[in-house]
């Protein structure tokens, strides 16, 4: 890889390379092969990633016959980093090509898309959708699956214990086919296909299962039938393009010509990619020439940031392997000098790291009777939370030099309740920004419930003292719109469909219009429960009022016109301006586009497209600016806020039953046993998969229920403290923290401005500690 440059050119990336730290120039100075870059949360690591990519481009003269594939996982990130290099190359005068910046998914577009016959996709036609549990498709795939296995069928309808009374069979059937079933799809679809497991190898692993139920049968099944439905309608799913590219690249001329083009692959936020996603990587990273050598492959993340796994296939393991491999052959490099927050800051979230994985340690060599068996592998064996990696501050000759605390740098309160921790954060937002206008904060919660909460107890401070609030899940919530009025208008259209019935309520419900309250009982037998005779014993107060809703919902339908029913619903659902203007858009489109046959079918089976094709389209991602502005609060969850920082940073409401939380099961499925199906089948492919890259073949024993149960708990314990981590990591001179003494049992209970019940509640259990370790920082 010599290649000779001019003097001056030389010179210039010499001084390019100079300016960054040393875990960064080791990023830099990369030549061949693999290599693994650990970075800690502020390490600079898209710019250094930036820096590094012109580096590679002007020392080897790349061009657009050999480029570097750069891939990450969003396009409003891969825009950054495109945008980052391209002024780069130019401050030397480079010409900008010699690379590619995209996103897994569209790196695996791009292959497949060029070659339809081998990719056996037609993507002129083909429609790509994101199912989730409550998509038509998955439901359909449900049904399907109930009919071609009515037996199986009765053994769940019988769970561990049934005495044959009729109520309690349809209530079951409604669970069932509306909770359990769709919900163990969704998930076993997602996490089979990103780990190239077909539906026949799901049925393969189900045979070493020995639970009552054959979980990861049914979940072969249910897979089975979503990929005849997804067939029949010419849809596919990003797991299906991921796949057609590897079908396009098992083609020795096409892969070669590939991989001759490509100089290497620098993957970012590594930490977040399935087996899938890394199988098409170190494809195309290998030398087609020398194919016994290692693929030049870049891989940067942070598996300290995971925080996805347990709602997406994506599995920190994989990276932790990744740069295990790579230290072993002295590849791996670490970025851990971050000039993002004050000392005080980084030691509370060193601390934090440092004392999960101690507790962690100790819980494992107590719980012993690990698997023995050496055919088996357990997803919490010799596995801890973070890896073991501090954050430092940055050196004092550095140009980004860590910012001084404002006040404490940590405070740690712990109110009377809720609302005296509106109060606190209220009272110490204004003295902030009256000091310092041009800083910004930030409010980070676990719940989108609490979001509300506290935009709607902080929403006088714009008018009061000039500070806008800006509720990030509000602005959100205006791509659930369509998907909220259809499932009115199915109610609407068939109100005797226990599904469809459910489905409205449930949307009633999230808006906060009736109390929480078991639906499953409500319908059951929606006759009764709309039109209950003499007979039927007097309802309970909550259920009157949803009754009240549903009556006012089938009257609309008889009085209104079918294209005024929309903007109806958009006001019975209490949306606000901005949703309402939503809804009045949706509204006019859906009536110029079935003009020549109005009617309540037609107008949901056009909506049914918009939702179904439309609304997963991919589209461009906010400006992240937005969030960050001066003299603005943010109230934004603890997921979305990952990337972003803000001088100050309040995370209230750090109560035990809600971080790390703990699992449980709905009342309404315990009929099947004290465990989850979906949780179950998650954790047990995800240790099928675990066992094969190291053994190199599908295991020949999968926990039963109960111990995968076990296990998905554990996974999902250790992500929330990750994401404790990734929200302390965010401040920048102050990180406030709070867990009050009464809270809300479950904050679904939150109607608008109404007081909420109260009950005792116990704190995080890293607030009492960090209080022992930080004594001056306790308010």
């Amino acid at each position: 890889m010599t290649i000779l440059l001019n003097l001056d050119l030389s010179e210039k990336l010499q001084q390019l390379r100079n300016s960054l730290r040393l875990g960064q120039k080791q990023l830099a100075d990369w030549e061949r092969g693999e290599m693994a870059i650990s970075a800690v949360p502020g390490a600079g690591k898209s710019h250094s990633l930036a820096v590094a990519a012109t580096i590679m481009i002007g020392r080897y003269q790349l061009h657009p016959k050999k480029q570097l594939i750069i891939v990450t996982y969003t396009r409003s990130a891969a825009a950054g980093i495109k945008a980052k290099i391209k002024k780069c190359l130019k401050e030397l005068r480079l010409s900008q090509t010699g690379f590619m910046v995209q996103t897994l998914h569209g790196l695996a577009l791009n292959i497949a898309s060029h070659n339809p016959k081998l990719s056996q996709l037609n993507l002129d036609t083909a429609t790509i959708v994101i199912p989730t549990p409550s998509h038509h498709i998955i439901r359909t795939s449900v049904e399907e699956w109930i009919s071609a296995n009515p037996h199986h069928y009765q053994v769940l309808l019988q769970g561990f214990q049934f005495d044959g009374e009729e109520t309690e069979r349809l209530r079951r059937q409604l669970v069932l086919r509306t909770e359990v079933l769709p919900k163990l799809a969704h998930i076993i679809i997602r996490e089979a296909k990103s780990s190239g497991l077909s539906p026949q190898k799901i049925a393969q692993l189900s045979k070493y299962s020995a639970d009552h139920y054959n979980i990861l049968g049914i979940g072969a099944g249910l897979y089975k039938q979503y990929e005849k439905v997804m067939r029949s309608l010419d849809f596919i799913d990003y797991d299906d393009i991921t796949l057609a590219s590897l079908r396009v690249l098992e083609n020795t001329n096409i892969r070669n010509r590939w991989q001759q083009e490509t100089f290497a692959v620098l993957e970012d936020e590594a930490q977040d990619s399935s087996p899938l996603q890394e199988k098409l990587i170190n494809l195309l990273a290998q030398d087609s020439n020398h194919s016994d050598n290692p693929p030049n492959l870049i891989r940067v993340g942070d598996p300290n940031q995971a925080i996805n796994s347990t709602f997406t296939p994506a599995d920190p393991i994989y990276f932790n392997w990744f740069c295990k491999r790579c230290e072993a052959q002295n590849n791996l490099a670490i970025m851990n000098q971050a000039g993002r927050s004050s000392k005080v800051i980084i030691d509370a979230a060193n601390f934090t790291l440092s004392w999960v994985n101690s507790q962690w340690i100790n819980e494992t060599k107590n719980r012993q009777n690990l698997e023995s068996n050496k055919n088996s592998f357990s997803l919490t064996k010799e596995y801890i939370p973070f890896r073991q990696q501090y954050i430092y501050p940055v050196k004092k000759n550095d140009l980004q030099l860590n910012p001084k605390s404002v006040g404490k740098g940590l405070e740690i309160y712990t109110p009377k309740d809720i609302y005296t921790t509106v109060e606190l954060i209220e009272e110490r937002i204004v003295k902030l920004f009256k000091n310092n206008p041009k800083h910004n904060s930030a409010i980070l919660v676990r719940e989108n419930r609490q979001s509300r909460f506290l935009a709607a107890n902080l929403a006088h401070l714009r008018k009061a003292h000039g500070i806008k609030i800006y509720e990030v899940g509000e602005v959100e919530r205006f791509s659930k719109i369509p998907e909220e009025i259809l499932k009115i208008l199915r109610f609407i259209d068939r109100p005797h469909s226990a599904e469809y019935l459910k489905s409205a309520l449930e949307i009633l419900e999230k808006r906060d219009l009736i109390a929480t309250q078991d639906l499953n009982t409500l319908v059951t037998y929606p006759e009764n429960f709309l039109y209950p005779n003499p007979l039927i014993k007097k309802q309970k107060k909550e259920v009157l009022q949803a009754r009240r809703y549903c009556c006012n919902l089938l009257r609309a339908k008889l009085e209104l016109p079918s294209y005024q029913l929309i903007p109806f619903l958009g006001m019975t659902l209490k949306y606000t301006g901005s949703e309402l203007a939503t809804v009045q858009k949706l509204s006019d489109r859906i009536n110029r586009q079935i003009i020549e046959n109005n009617s309540l079918k037609t107008t949901i089976k056009t909506l049914q497209e918009i939702v179904s094709i439309e609304g997963f389209e991919e589209v461009e991602e906010d400006n992240e600016d937005r969030y960050t502005k001066a003299n603005q609060l943010t109230i934004i969850t603890m997921h979305k806020a990952k990337g972003l920082d803000w001088d100050y940073v309040f995370i209230p409401f750090l109560h035990k039953d809600v971080l790390p939380g703990s699992p449980w099961v709905p009342t309404a499925a315990k009929f099947l046993g004290d465990f989850a199906f979906a949780e179950v089948a998650r954790a047990q492919i995800r240790s099928a998969v675990h066992g094969q890259h190291i053994t190199q073949e599908l295991v020949s024993e999968i926990s039963e229920p109960k111990k995968a149960w076990e296990e998905a708990a554990q996974l999902k314990k250790a992500e929330e403290y990750r994401l404790l981590y990734v929200a302390m990591t965010r401040a920048k001179r102050l990180l406030w923290m709070s867990a009050a003494h009464l809270g809300p049992f479950r904050w679904n209970v939150f109607q608008g401005n109404k007081t909420i019940n109260l009950q005792p509640k116990v704190p995080c259990p890293i607030i009492p500690i960090l209080k022992e370790q930080f004594p001056e920082s306790i308010m």
